[in-house]
C-alpha cells in the first residue's frame, strides 16, 4: 500500500469518524446510512411512529428489519412503554402460545407457577413478531383476535385481559404467496399489511457498505482492544464488489473477524476473507457449521503459511500450534504446498 493511498484511506476514514457522530445517536437510532433510498424508509417509518398502525416490514434476512422495527417504536409516543421481540422461528410450537399469552398456575404439567406472556410484558408499548411468516396457523387467528379486541386469555384460563400494545412485523418471506398456498391468513395479512415497508439488501445500497464497515470497525477495534488505521485500498474495494448475501449482519461479522486476525495498522483485502467464506447458494449445497469451520480454517491456515513463505515450523509458531498439528492439519485439510 503506497503512502498516497494511506493518506486517502486515512483521510476517508477521518471524515467518517467526524460524520458518524453526528448519526450515531438517537437521532438516526443507530441506523448508519447515506443511502437516499434508506433515508427516505426513515422518514416514512417516522411519520407512520406517530399512529399506532401496524408496520410489516419486508427484506431479506440480515438486512436490519430489527433495527427499524426499533426505530418506529423510540419515534412513538410509546417509547417510554416496554419494546418486547418475539421470534416466531426460534420459539418451538408447543410453547409459543403460551410465550405470547402466559399461563396459569397447572394449566400443563410444568407450569408450577403462573407466568406473564409477552403481549402483558408490552402493555402500552410495542411488540415486534419478528418471522411473522413462520406463526403458525393455529395462532394466527388468535394473533387476530388481539389485533381486533385488544384482550387476550392465557393459557388454562377463561379470563380476558386487556393489552394495549402496537403491533410491528417483519418476514423474508414472501408472504403474499403464503396466503395463496393457505400458510397465512389473509385476514391477519391485511391487518398487519396497513403500512408495507421494504428493506432493500446491502448489495442494494452500496453507498452504505463503506459507511457501515468503518462504524463495526470503530466497535470491534475497542472489543478487540487493538487499534487499525482503516481499510486497504483493496479491502475497500472488495467490499464494493461483493455480494453480501448475508446483508449487514455479515459485513458486521467479516469486521469482527478481520479486527481479530489483522496484523496490520489497516485491514487489507486478504483479511476480510470474502472468498474463502462466501457459500454459493446452490441446491443441496453442504451449509452445516462443521463445514463452514473447515472453510475458514483452510483459508486462514493458507494465508498464514503463505506469509511465512510455506515454512511450516514459522507457521506452526505464528498460529501457536505444534508442527506437527499443524502438518495434521495441513493433510486433512487438503491444503496443496507448492
Amino acid at each position: 500500500m503506497t503512502g498516497t493511498d494511506k493518506l486517502q484511506v486515512k483521510s476517508m476514514e477521518k471524515a467518517y469518524m467526524e460524520k458518524s457522530k453526528s448519526k450515531t445517536g438517537q437521532d438516526r437510532h443507530r441506523i448508519i446510512t447515506k443511502s437516499p433510498v434508506i433515508h427516505e424508509i426513515l422518514d416514512i417509518i417516522d411519520r407512520a411512529a406517530k399512529t399506532d398502525s401496524s408496520v410489516l416490514l419486508l427484506g431479506e434476512s440480515g438486512a436490519g428489519k430489527g433495527l427499524f422495527a426499533e426505530r418506529v417504536h423510540v419515534q412513538s409516543r410509546r417509547k417510554d412503554a416496554p419494546f418486547i421481540t418475539v421470534n416466531c422461528a426460534a420459539i418451538p410450537d408447543g410453547l409459543l402460545e403460551s410465550e405470547l399469552f402466559g399461563h396459569v398456575k397447572g394449566a400443563f404439567t410444568s407450569a408450577v407457577s403462573a407466568r406473564q406472556g409477552r403481549f402483558e410484558m408490552a402493555d402500552n408499548g410495542t411488540i415486534f413478531f419478528d418471522e411473522i411468516g413462520d406463526l403458525p396457523l393455529a395462532l394466527q387467528a388468535k394473533i387476530l383476535r388481539v389485533i381486533q379486541e385488544k384482550k387476550i386469555e392465557k393459557v388454562g384460563s377463561d379470563v380476558t385481559v386487556n393489552v394495549n400494545v402496537r403491533i410491528i412485523a417483519a418476514t423474508n418471506k414472501d408472504i403474499e404467496a403464503l396466503v395463496q398456498k393457505g400458510l397465512f391468513r389473509e385476514d391477519l395479512y391485511y391487518r398487519l399489511n396497513v403500512l408495507p415497508v421494504y428493506i432493500p439488501p446491502l448489495r442494494e445500497r452500496t453507498e452504505d457498505i463503506h459507511e457501515l464497515a468503518y462504524f463495526f470497525l470503530e466497535n470491534f477495534m475497542q472489543k478487540a482492544k487493538k487499534h487499525f488505521e482503516g481499510f486497504s485500498r483493496d479491502a475497500l474495494s472488495a467490499m464494493l464488489s461483493y455480494s453480501w448475501p448475508g446483508n449487514v449482519r455479515e459485513l458486521a461479522n467479516v469486521i469482527e473477524r478481520a479486527c481479530i486476525i489483522c496484523r496490520d495498522k489497516f485491514i487489507g483485502y486478504d483479511d476480510l476473507f470474502l472468498n474463502s467464506v462466501r457459500f454459493e447458494k446452490k441446491e443441496g449445497a453442504d451449509r452445516n457449521l462443521k463445514t463452514a469451520i473447515c472453510i475458514f480454517k483452510t483459508g486462514f491456515i493458507r494465508q498464514v503459511l503463505e506469509e511465512n513463505n510455506w515454512n511450516q515450523t514459522e507457521a506452526a509458531k505464528a498460529l501457536a500450534i505444534q508442527r506437527t498439528y499443524l502438518s495434521r492439519l495441513i493433510k486433512e485439510l487438503k491444503i496443496e504446498i507448492p
